[in-house]
């Protein structure tokens, strides 16, 4: 048992890196936040106080205390970063999407695999306290033979932010955006898709990059569609699963982002969990009687993430999200572009043009 924390180093202090891993990572004692790349060094020493601020990502990776990088920049960098951190002995955790290609997340496995270095992505959505009681359900067969899987993120932006992610660049648009959220989830549950089918478009004005997805993945009789959207004002369920045996419905997001914006963390009383107005409907057949009503979530749980991260740094376990699942997830995104740009249903195995 190692005695002394792991030092990390993140490189981005956006939504990403200043909601969700700087909070997350101070919340692990196993792990010490030892300095940020950004040019937001004032707005770094208000909120973590004592973390190192640096320029650059090779000035961050000539320090020694830094053992894990964790890479919360742009998309379009996300593979030239981690590279990099891999190819300076250094364990690395990447946002999601991973890359943007299956052969940049190839060359990312194989660079860890050589270096021997833990690799993962924060696929976080893992941990919502929503999906965590979705998975309980199939897990627990209350809903039989599942048949439709819908999962949507409903959200009502009709102005533009301005944001790098509305514009015509590499990695932007909904679908590498929450794209990746939708699918990892989708593959969590049921594995990879015998067929893909994608429409994605752009709905708003002066915006760029797709904001609208519509993903139908087949797996024989069963359908997982998956949707995004940004002027949806009236939000539909966020889960709605269907099988022989039963219904499970589930409105509202995870409180978990939420409550780490406001200051919270994991550890706090109640963290993770959902009053009962937020639970889920569950209709059902138990002993030849119906059941109707609601289903207590389980409770949210995204400081299991850093928690394995730090595990698996010190030999005692794997990584919380495998590279070789996080590139399913850019495979997917792949053949949903190739479907969209098609016009067709696809297949994972046949042949690929660029995305």
């Amino acid at each position: 048992m190692r005695e002394e924390a792991i030092g990390v180093g993140l490189i981005g202090y956006g939504l990403g890196g200043a909601a969700f891993h700087a909070p997350l990572v101070q919340a692990e004692p196993r792990l010490r936040l030892h300095a940020v790349v950004t040019s937001r060094a004032e707005q770094v020493r208000r909120d973590l106080p004592g973390v190192g601020v640096v320029a650059t990502a090779d000035e961050l990776l000539e320090d020694p205390a830094v053992e894990l990088v964790v890479v919360a920049a742009p998309n379009a960098v996300h593979h030239q970063l981690a590279a990099a951190a891999l190819r300076a002995g250094r364990h690395a955790v990447v946002d999601k999407p991973f890359t943007l290609s299956t052969a940049e997340a190839d060359e990312l496995i194989e660079l860890a695999g050589a270096a021997d270095r833990r690799l993962s992505v924060f696929h976080n959505r893992r941990w919502d306290a929503d999906f965590l009681t979705v998975r309980r359900c199939l897990e627990t067969g209350l809903l039989g033979d599942v048949s439709s899987f819908v999962s949507r993120y409903d959200r009502f932006r009709p102005v533009p932010k301005g944001s790098w992610k509305e514009q015509d660049v590499p990695g932007s648009g909904v679908l590498w955006d929450l794209g990746p959220h939708l699918i990892d989830q989708a593959l969590q549950l049921f594995g990879m898709p015998e067929t893909v089918w994608a429409d994605v478009g752009v709905q708003r004005p002066a915006v760029e990059a797709v904001d609208y997805v519509h993903l139908a993945l087949g797996y024989g009789r069963l359908r997982a569609l998956l949707h995004a959207g940004m002027e949806v004002r009236d939000p539909g369920p966020r889960f709605e699963v269907h099988g022989d045996r039963g219904s499970f419905v589930k409105r509202g997001m995870d409180r978990q982002e939420e409550a780490l914006r406001a200051g919270g963390r994991p550890g706090d009383p109640g963290w993770g969990g959902e009053p009962p107005d937020r639970h889920g409907t569950l209709t059902t057949e138990v002993a030849g009687l119906e059941l109707h009503g609601r289903l207590a979530s389980a409770p949210g749980a995204y400081g299991t993430f850093y928690a394995q991260m730090a595990a698996a740094i010190a030999d005692d376990g794997p990584v919380p999200v495998t590279p070789a699942e996080a590139r399913d997830t850019v495979l997917v995104i792949e053949l949903a572009l190739q479907s969209a740009r098609e016009a067709r249903v696809v297949r994972p195995g046949q042949g690929r043009g660029p995305a």
